[in-house]
């Protein structure tokens, strides 16, 4: 065993050196369960973001006027 020089509080951390690894452990696939609940994750998230659009684009229009006329000041049809 190695002795560092300076002083650790905690004597795990100093021997956190010893079990440290450069080895990855291997990716498991994803089961059935997980690849449906992303699956059904992205559903919703699609159809949230077309329902706000949907439910948005009528805000966003401007109002046509009725008769085809633009629209005049209140103060011009007085006169």
């Amino acid at each position: 065993m190695v002795r560092r020089e300076e002083s650790v509080p905690f004597a795990f951390v100093a021997e956190s050196g010893h079990f440290r690894s450069n080895v990855t452990p291997p990716r498991r696939r994803p089961s059935r369960t997980d690849l449906a609940g992303r699956v059904l994750l992205g559903v919703v998230l699609v159809a949230g973001l077309v329902g706000s659009l949907l439910l948005g684009m009528p805000a966003l229009e401007t109002p046509q006027p009725q008769d085809g006329r633009p629209d005049q000041p209140t103060a011009a049809e007085s006169r």
